[in-house]
């Protein structure tokens, strides 16, 4: 047997012990209650990616800049915008990939005409917050659009958009609810390029207490968890076909919520075979 070279016996290594470690309950209960006590605290509101708050769980930041890094999209869809962060995040990992791919080919990059980009949608985006992220150095790879995610208009704009891009990676962060989500899926899960993911965040609602959102229209049992398994359900039972002309399959990357464990996002990271 040829003998493993160290940076693959050491990725080998670790991805064996965090596949363990959904069989450890002990460390799934600590987690749990940490997370419980995250959301009641706010605790992802307390984070920034260049100076933009990103309202995010940092495992879910580095799990999110490691699928980048591996897929190479040239398109990132997100809806939700809030603060910017999200947008600057994947702005930045894209300009990482076209400073690589420059690197590699003793090139240089021209940072007035990026080639990789990311469109933010969504339903209001606060002056103070759009003119943050217009002035931000990360703002020539990114587009927005104001309005709802759902709005048929605002899908045609961004099934176009999409169109003068080869690999497409999506998010979802918008609205939480199981009606809201569910129409999301239907209406950008299908961009999803081969090998890339459609991530949907905040799954984690359904696996929290309903008192951990008192305000919100979301909870256990109308969350973006149960909107993932009635829209795996109808992949299986009805099948959707990808823009591409392919038929449109999503599983679950269990890799990523085997080594995260303290994830939003738990059951949300889909890539497409």
């Amino acid at each position: 047997m040829t003998e493993l070279d160290p940076i693959a016996a050491f990725k080998a290594e670790t991805a064996a012990q965090a596949a363990a470690y959904p069989e450890d309950s002990a460390f799934k209960e600590a987690s749990a209650a940490w997370l419980d006590h995250a959301f009641r605290k706010k605790y992802m509101y307390n984070f920034a990616w260049a100076d933009r708050p990103i309202i995010q769980l940092p495992g879910d930041m580095v799990a999110l800049q490691e699928i980048i890094w591996d897929v190479k999209p040239d398109l990132i869809v997100e809806t939700g915008i809030a603060h910017g962060g999200s947008l600057i995040l994947s702005a930045s990992m894209l300009a990482l990939l076209e400073l690589a791919d420059a690197e590699a080919k003793g090139e240089t990059v021209d940072p007035r005409a990026p080639k990789r980009k990311v469109l933010g949608v969504d339903i209001d985006i606060r002056a103070h917050n759009r003119a943050a992220i217009e002035n931000h150095p990360m703002a020539r790879r990114i587009d927005m659009i104001e309005g709802s995610s759902l709005d048929e208009h605002i899908i045609s704009a961004v099934h176009d958009y999409a169109k003068s891009f080869n690999r497409i990676l999506i998010t979802l962060d918008s609205n939480h609810t199981h009606d809201h989500v569910l129409a999301e899926l239907e209406a950008y899960a299908p961009l999803t390029s081969p090998g890339s993911y459609c991530v949907v965040f905040d799954t984690i609602v359904e696996d929290l207490a309903d008192d951990v959102f008192p305000d919100r229209p979301w909870s256990k049992g109308d969350s973006p968890k149960t909107a993932i398994a009635a829209y795996q359900k109808i992949l299986a039972d009805q099948g959707r076909t990808a823009t591409d002309g392919d038929a449109l399959r999503l599983a679950l990357d269990r890799s990523i919520d085997d080594k995260l464990l303290l994830s939003a996002a738990p059951g949300g990271w889909l890539k497409r075979v």
